[in-house]
């Protein structure tokens, strides 16, 4: 008994210590993948020894701290694929620590502004969400505390939510879009789950990038005391755990300064990629997933940009995800679930299921590599009969509705649309089974140099886009097509 009491002690006041992400109830990172565990220490130069319960152990030493006080340690413990649940001890000359209830799984990060953070509680059908949700205790998940620096945090500051199983007390304000997502992926996958949630409302994309990654682009606006704060206090920190990858839902606040956030995003997913790589001694993949959700409709007007153009924007004007821009990147659409009449305003639509259900479709595609069909219809070839205009597809399609086409009217034969040409209205007056005929008489007389889809702020009604998939009902994503169309450099009429 004394012994026991004695090791307890040690263990509660030791300088010792894990890093803040780590805690009971966690999961770290499954094999073929090393999981990092990692801490504070003030004796630089003695060994940690960190035991995985029946399991061996790893040994590392300790290290001055670049940036703070004391030492730091990092130990990378063996690929683990037995779930567990395990307890992980850390031991030094100064004590040990330990958590419990350790599973090993996949670790997920969920990033962005207010619609990554919009919580369970708020979403359509929340407590049949909860209820259902109790029942994953395979599926974990931790919040990081709101906090911005000027630089870079030795530890995360606060913890919003510790590392926990799904419960009444926390699952109401965790990340809806976060844990569905990972609820979707154990459901599939059979495996825990974990999300570490690191979100603010109203962020942009500057604040959530590092310096480096804010150097790599024009400069867009002067600099502020947001640039990196995000970055410095609730992803820097983090970045030794070992994860699988990441999703993100952002840009609203970025909406104005569109022409630049193609450059942002690509150079903070690089960054990101390279960073947790590093700090993970290489056991996150530098080429690491990375999932995003596209701007949701928005307000019930007829209006066009910026939310169009930055929808394009986000997927490096290619349309689609993963792209030659975007390896590893996987996409979510939501312009086809608009919330007018939702308490938080139309900017923050309630309907956070099927967002889940598609970003996480796209996942088991792209980072799982399961036959799934996880991205809606896209053009392949366009073909100009007469006054029409045929649309070919990449897969089957079916039409919900003849309007959210339009048509570029000029009168030159230039091969791209410009500010003095007309868009016009395009109806879809018939369709096969892989392909759109669109009306394109409103060119009359003019050269049509080109063609976009669902090219408004919110191009239409819950679920009522024109083109879905026929098998998947998955949208097909919102594109512009500037000339290159068969016989678009002839007159219409």
């Amino acid at each position: 008994i004394i012994i026991i009491t004695y090791l307890l002690h040690i263990g509660s006041n030791a300088v010792l210590k894990f890093a803040k992400s780590y805690g009971d109830h966690m999961v770290l990172q499954r094999g073929p993948q090393r999981a990092i565990v990692w801490g504070f220490s003030d004796v630089v130069g003695d060994d940690v020894t960190v035991t995985i319960s029946g399991h061996g152990s790893s040994k590392a030493t300790i290290t001055k701290n670049t940036h703070g006080n004391g030492g730091v340690w990092k130990v990378k413990l063996p690929a683990m694929t037995d779930p567990g649940p395990f307890s992980i001890t850390a031991s030094s000359k100064e004590g040990s620590i330990k958590i419990d209830d350790v599973l090993f799984g996949d670790v997920w990060i969920c990033s962005g502004q207010s619609n990554m953070e919009f919580n369970i509680h708020d979403m359509f059908n929340s407590s049949t969400v909860q209820a259902d949700g109790f029942n994953y205790d395979k599926v974990r998940y931790m919040k990081v505390d709101h906090d911005q620096q000027t630089t870079v945090n030795n530890d995360l500051k606060h913890i919003s939510i510790s590392w926990t199983k799904p419960n009444q007390a926390t699952l109401p304000w965790i990340s809806a879009i976060c844990f569905l997502f990972g609820k979707n992926i154990h459901t599939d996958r059979k495996y825990p789950i974990g999300m570490v949630e690191s979100d603010w409302g109203g962020t942009p994309i500057e604040t959530w990038s590092s310096p480096d990654a804010l150097a790599a682009c024009p400069k867009n606006r002067r600099k502020s005391w947001e640039d990196s704060g995000c970055w410095n206090a609730m992803i820097e920190p983090i970045l030794p755990m070992t994860i699988t990858g990441a999703i993100w839902y952002q840009g609203e606040s970025n909406a104005g300064r569109v022409k630049y956030y193609d450059c942002q995003q690509q150079h903070m997913i690089e960054d990101w990629r390279r960073r947790f790589h590093d700090a993970s001694l290489g056991e996150t993949k530098n080429d690491f997933y990375f999932g995003y959700v596209q701007l949701a409709a928005f307000r019930n007007a007829n209006f066009v940009d910026p939310w169009a153009s930055m929808r394009w924007t986000q997927t490096a004007n290619h349309g689609y995800s993963p792209n030659p821009d975007q390896k590893n990147v996987f996409m979510a659409i939501a312009m086809d679930l608009p919330d007018f009449t939702g308490p938080r305003g139309p900017i923050h639509p309630r309907d956070k299921l099927d967002v889940a259900n598609r970003l996480s479709l796209a996942a088991r595609g792209v980072a799982y590599k399961e036959h799934v069909e996880y991205q809606g219809p896209f053009p392949s070839r366009y073909r100009v009969t007469g006054k029409q205009l045929v649309i070919q597809y990449d897969k089957p399609i079916q039409v919900r509705s003849s309007v959210g086409f339009e048509v570029c009217c000029s009168t030159s034969s230039s091969s791209t649309c410009s500010v003095h040409d007309h868009w016009t209205a395009a109806s879809v007056i018939q369709h096969g089974d892989n392909s759109g005929t669109l009306d394109i008489a409103g060119c009359q007389g003019r050269h049509l140099v080109g063609v976009r889809y669902a090219w408004k702020e919110t191009p239409c009604v819950f679920k009522k886009c024109p083109v879905y998939g026929k098998a998947s009902n998955l949208p097909g994503p919102s594109f512009i097509q500037h000339g290159n169309l068969s016989g678009s450099n002839t007159i219409i009429g």
